[in-house]
């Protein structure tokens, strides 16, 4: 059965080099967007500072372990789901890691397909579905398929036109501000002070405008973007 795929924006908290390495590669390759520390402390930070869609948890960290970044993430008011990394396999430590507010755990060594289909999991709770595809006027996209079309002629978007794309359309009819932007499709790294938000909409716009086609994505000077089939 194929995923219920949709972008995100995705934070490791792993200590592992070989293994935080091994899965933002994997996860970059899957067009999400993915922040990485080594740090306990520093993780607690990114969890309770930005809008993450979810969250990977190691248990044993240093200088704040995983148990405590947990409980001090949902203590203050963060719900972005959490799937907790460990090497134990004792019952008691399974029912400390949900008890703590983890939504999942997966023992390791694991799969990337067993955690891939654990994030789907968590992440299709409360949707419905039909979500994969999302249509604006002629403009489609499969988010399964990793595949974007207008008029039934398909357009090929990177990585980060694709994950552009897809923010704008699942907020469809609503402004957008650039700080929006970076903040859910490039990860922390991200220079506010660059222009790669709007290069990247004049890009994107060009593919999906072809042949003198409706406008969609609008531009409201000092406000944002929005995608919208009605004019301005």
């Amino acid at each position: 059965m194929p995923y219920s795929y949709k972008i995100m924006r995705i934070l490791i908290i792993e200590d592992d080099l070989d293994v935080r390495d091994f899965l933002k590669i994997s996860l970059d390759e899957k067009c999400h967007t993915v922040d990485t520390t080594a740090d306990g402390e520093r993780g607690a930070f990114l969890a309770k500072s930005h809008p993450y869609d979810v969250i990977i948890l190691d248990y044993a960290l240093p200088n704040k372990d995983g148990l405590k970044i947990c409980k001090e993430v949902r203590s203050a008011g963060v719900t972005t789901p959490i799937i907790m990394l460990t090497v134990r396999s004792a019952i008691k430590n399974k029912v400390d890691v949900l008890n703590a507010g983890a939504d999942d755990f997966l023992t390791k060594p694991f799969s990337f397909e067993e955690l891939l289909a654990r994030i789907n999991a968590i992440t299709r709770r409360g949707e419905t579905i039909g979500e994969n595809l999302i249509q604006i006027g002629d403009l489609i996209m499969d988010r399964n398929r990793q595949r974007v079309t207008r008029a039934d002629k398909e357009i090929y978007l990177t990585k980060k036109e694709f994950s552009l794309l897809e923010y704008l359309m699942q907020n469809a009819e609503t402004i957008v501000s650039r700080g929006m932007i970076l903040e859910h499709v490039w990860n922390k790294e991200g220079d506010p002070f660059s222009n790669t938000v709007e290069s990247h909409v004049v890009n994107l716009r060009k593919k999906i405008e072809i042949h003198r086609r409706k406008r969609l994505i609008h531009n409201f000077p000092g406000r944002g973007y929005k995608i919208s089939i009605k004019n301005r």
